[in-house]
């Protein structure tokens, strides 16, 4: 006999009671438990009937005086006999006939009865079918319900949608973050506190209320904000901006609310709301905004929320965007979200230290040298480096290699930078020859004024969507200022395709139409921006907004000038873009015949590297034909 087990523990007193939730196996117990029902009528309703006789039978028995009482139904007559039948019934059944019919019946020797439709299975299923629709669809809401939080799921529309990863969850720690070692440095100051707040807090220092992370897109701000929950082993609760508000008004402020509440019943934690500008935008801005609005009732009760938050309770609070200029002044004073982190595009350094990260999942060949490859992405991000790390792992594994080689990142830089090959473009003699002697015509200037960026491959295979050919040029170290002479020699290497074309052609293309874009922005700048032409003076014209997504610059812009002012500058660009072309077309003239054999070559190769542009450098820094 085996032991007797032990009673299972039940949910300690005062705990919430789970929710109901539907079960669809339930679903066979009910239709079995229906058919038995239906099975047992059946059968007593069998137990207690009569053999029905014919109706002529009956109407024998009848005429003979043999019946001593009659009941008749809808359907049937019942009789009772003055004496049993020889097989000793005493109770005769028969089924109606309709009482015309059977007087013109009697006059034939004829047996005839009534016959009753049987109606059990019609009936069946007029009963069983819509019931089985009902459960069906109870058993759709009941999954439906389950999956909201169980019968409660229809009435927490106000409930919190944050993702809540326990300390256990988050496997990212600041070793898997790189690039951005002073936001780090902030964020530790943080992760101390919650560690151990009281010995934090003996001089009377407090945390923050509030931590704002800011940065362009890819740089890696929920990384950190997971990699901060991650190091200082509390609960995390994620939840992005756009998830506070629906379509009912007040769900938004109850859901703030409900986030709050969870927080402060697992503390310490961390709150990271991502993509704060879809609920902290600025309020009142705009024709049509009023203070009934609902996404600033969700603003005003976080704000709320913030002001009566208690920084003992150790509770962080992070948030992320990258359109800082568009919230709420409130969000952004003293006391909410007091400290403001730039996590901003990393340096050379930095992307080094990001590619390692990331280059610790990929077979390497011996020739990659991550210094080297960051070298060659100025401008990247965490987000994007991470991409050029996967692409030059695609592309050497498309070539059947063993190990990802120093000249698949290279070519996956073209890619990103410049786009895909496009091969099956093809472009005719001359066309091919006038984008041989464009592209040959930016490299000869880049590589003859001093101060520009060192050319690292021409090509002429058409890339992208209307790139017919592409001249890569990258900076050797990052740049955080540039110069006048700078610039203006950045005009004249983008100004040296047109002039090229003019120079040997005989005319220009529509293929300088982005160098001429580029050229008149970088020139607009250097005059309204930079006070960097004398016609005009040291005055700024154009104020940029601060901004951190690539927009247009006609949508930051703001402007109040005049009608003469215009005019000085629109003539002070256009004098800086001739002067430009003027410039360039005499570095080329200079050099003609180096610009023909140049050209001659990318016809023939289609692409230069920048070992076979060495010997085309050497001579246009000499200012003589090879």
């Amino acid at each position: 006999m085996p032991p007797p087990q032990p009673p299972r523990p039940g949910p300690p007193p005062g705990s919430p009671q789970p929710p109901w939730q539907w079960n669809p196996n339930r679903l066979w117990l009910v239709i079995l438990a229906l058919t038995a029902l239906f099975w047992l009528r059946d059968l007593w309703v069998t137990s207690n009937q009569v053999q029905p006789i014919p109706y002529s039978e009956f109407l024998q028995h009848l005429k003979a005086g043999r019946l001593q009482s009659i009941s008749i139904s809808s359907q049937f007559i019942e009789g009772q006999l003055k004496t049993a039948l020889p097989d000793g019934r005493t109770r005769i059944v028969t089924t109606r006939v309709d009482p015309a019919l059977a007087a013109e019946l009697a006059g034939y020797d004829v047996r005839f009865e009534g016959v009753v439709e049987n109606k059990l299975l019609s009936g069946l299923l007029s009963w069983v079918i819509p019931g089985l629709m009902l459960l069906a669809a109870w058993s759709f809401i009941g999954r439906r319900i389950a999956a909201q939080g169980g019968m409660g799921g229809l009435l927490a529309v106000g409930k919190s949608r944050a993702k809540l990863h326990s300390e256990t969850d988050v496997k990212v720690s600041f070793d898997d973050v790189a690039g951005v070692d002073e936001a780090k440095a902030e964020l530790r100051e943080s992760v101390e506190f919650l560690r151990n707040p009281k010995d934090y807090g003996r001089l009377g220092a407090h945390m923050p209320k509030g931590i704002l992370l800011v940065g362009p897109p890819g740089t890696g701000k929920t990384l950190l904000a997971r990699a901060m929950a991650g190091e200082a082993g509390v609960p995390f609760f994620s939840i992005t901006g756009s998830e506070f508000v629906e379509m009912f008004v007040g769900v938004g402020a109850a859901r703030v609310r409900d986030l709050f509440e969870q927080a402060r019943a697992s503390a310490p934690c961390i709150i990271f709301i991502d993509e704060l500008d879809a609920l902290g935008r600025a309020r009142g801005v705009g024709p049509l905004s009023g203070g009934h609005d609902e996404k600033e009732q969700t603003l005003n009760q976080l704000l709320a929320e913030m002001d009566g938050f208690d920084t003992s309770a150790g509770v962080v609070i992070l948030a992320a965007t990258n359109r800082p200029e568009i919230l709420d002044p409130a969000l952004l004073r003293a006391g909410r979200f007091d400290r403001q982190v730039l996590v901003d595009r990393p340096d050379r350094k930095g992307r080094a230290d990001v590619l390692r990260v990331h280059l610790r999942k990929v077979r390497l060949g011996g020739d990659v040298d991550p210094d080297a490859v960051a070298a060659l992405t100025p401008g990247f991000a965490g987000a994007d480096l991470a991409n050029l790390v996967n692409e030059a792992a695609l592309l050497a594994t498309r070539r059947g290699a063993d190990a990802v080689a120093m000249a698949d990142f290279t070519a996956a830089v073209e890619r990103i930078v410049a786009g895909l090959e496009r091969h099956q473009r093809v472009l005719g003699d001359k066309e091919r020859r006038t984008v041989a002697v464009h592209e040959m015509g930016h490299a000869l200037v880049a590589m003859a004024l001093p101060g520009t960026d060192p050319v690292h491959k021409i090509s002429i295979i058409p890339r992208g969507i209307g790139a017919l050919g592409y001249t890569l040029q990258r900076p050797s170290e990052d740049r955080y200022l540039a110069s006048e002479g700078e610039l203006r020699n950045r005009l004249a290497v983008l100004m040296a395709g047109r002039a090229a074309e003019a120079l040997v052609m005989g005319e220009v293309s529509t293929g300088a139409a982005d160098d001429l874009v580029k050229a008149t922005d970088i020139a607009r700048d250097m005059v309204a921006r930079y006070g960097m032409s004398p016609e005009v003076g040291q005055v700024v014209y154009e104020r940029q907004q601060p901004r951190f997504l690539d927009l247009p610059d006609g949508m930051a812009l703001e402007r109040g000038l005049s009608d003469d002012t215009s005019r000085r500058i629109d003539m002070a660009v256009r004098a800086l873009v001739d002067e430009a072309f003027a410039r360039a077309s005499a570095v080329l003239a200079e050099r003609r015949a180096l610009l023909q054999e140049g050209a001659d070559k990318l016809l023939a190769q289609e692409t230069l590297t920048e070992a076979d542009l060495l010997p085309l450098a050497e001579a246009a820094r000499r200012g003589s034909a090879a």
